[in-house]
């Protein structure tokens, strides 16, 4: 039988070839980036899923490893708007979302809209800022949308917040608040480069400087994360997922009974959802139109990490919040049954 004979091969056809188009415009986005940004291949991948699944990101990293740099470069390179914020303990909500200002001359009032109204938005040091400040992101973070004196007012489409923290400076910090954490798709950890990294990235910097080429533009963008959301996902892999979610909260009934007086609370379903969307993208992003087991598995650690909550007991025995992960997706095994899109081609 042949592919136009058969509706299901045609359709599964035309979506390998969409998927293969999106793929490469996405291979053209971070091959310009990378022009400018030096190593931190996996870092920009993160990026990447979060943009295409129109999630937020968590970026722990010492001072110094490009996080402001990758931001600003990916903005120019999808034709985006990008605005940074430094989270300072003096910060007020009306910094960030913006506030009513009174006119003397004709006695009204006109909104200014704050620095959240861009398609990338970087909140530099974001425990810097006490909760109430942290709070004003929340409503912009999950609805796309801020109120000023009861006026709704939406953020620009596509729309990413990436926000840093220093893990090695503690004073003058505050905790996240819980609700807003489990807001952000995914906590990655940016590591130092290497030493031959380092080397082109200080031959860069004493060079003559590299402008980023425009690749796609918001327009584009909006497209790619509409082809995301395509990316076909089997049932099995959904509850994968969900398992993998479910071993963070009730550990015993995976075979590890042990590891509950460890975890004081585990993650919320938002996970599970994370989980599956950030799968579809990094399908897409990995040229398929399908998610496989591999992608589930390799988002896990980055989209659980700021989720599961150690106990004291844990935190004692020197327990990481990665280490408890590892032995979660050790226990939970991965769907081996036939995909969905295996038997469209056979």
């Amino acid at each position: 039988m042949s592919i136009e004979d058969n509706p299901n091969l045609s359709a599964s056809a035309d979506a390998a070839a969409a998927a293969a188009n999106c793929s490469a415009l996405v291979e053209q986005i971070l091959y310009e980036v990378k022009r400018v940004v030096v190593g931190q291949d996996r870092f920009l991948e993160r990026v990447m899923v979060a943009m295409l699944a129109e999630g937020h990101l968590l970026v722990e990293g010492v001072p110094g490893l490009a996080k402001t740099l990758t931001v600003k470069t990916l903005a120019d390179v999808v034709r985006g708007s990008f605005k940074r914020i430094q989270f300072t303990p003096d910060l007020v909500p009306a910094d960030l979302v913006g506030t009513r200002i009174y006119n003397q001359k004709t006695g009204d009032f006109s909104t200014s809209l704050g620095p959240v109204f861009a398609n990338l938005l970087l909140a530099d040091e974001i425990n810097r800022a006490p909760a109430k400040v942290q709070s004003a992101l929340l409503e912009v973070m999950q609805e796309r949308q801020v109120t000023i004196a009861g006026v709704t007012h939406k953020v620009p489409r596509p729309f990413l917040v990436m926000a840093t923290q220093n893990p090695i400076e503690t004073e003058g910090t505050y905790p996240l608040p819980e609700a807003q954490v489990d807001r952000f798709m995914m906590k990655v950890l940016v590591d130092y480069p290497t030493d031959e990294e380092e080397f082109v990235i200080v031959e860069r910097v004493i060079g003559p400087a590299i402008a980023a080429s425009a690749m796609a533009d918001t327009e584009g963008l909006a497209h790619l994360q509409a082809q995301a959301r395509q990316v076909y996902v089997d049932p099995s892999l959904i509850q994968y997922a969900v398992r993998l979610v479910s071993a963070t909260r009730t550990p015993e009934r995976h075979g590890l009974k042990d590891m509950r007086r460890f975890i004081t609370y585990g993650a919320s379903p938002r996970a599970s959802i994370n989980l599956i969307e950030g799968a579809r993208a990094l399908a897409l992003l990995r040229g398929r139109s399908y998610a496989l087991p591999d992608d589930v598995s390799a988002l896990a650690p980055d989209v659980l990490r700021h989720r599961v909550t150690l106990s004291y007991e844990g935190l004692s025995e020197g327990l990481t919040p990665d280490g408890v992960i590892d032995r979660m997706m050790r226990a939970v095994p991965a769907p081996t049954k036939v995909m969905e899109h295996e038997k469209l081609v056979a």
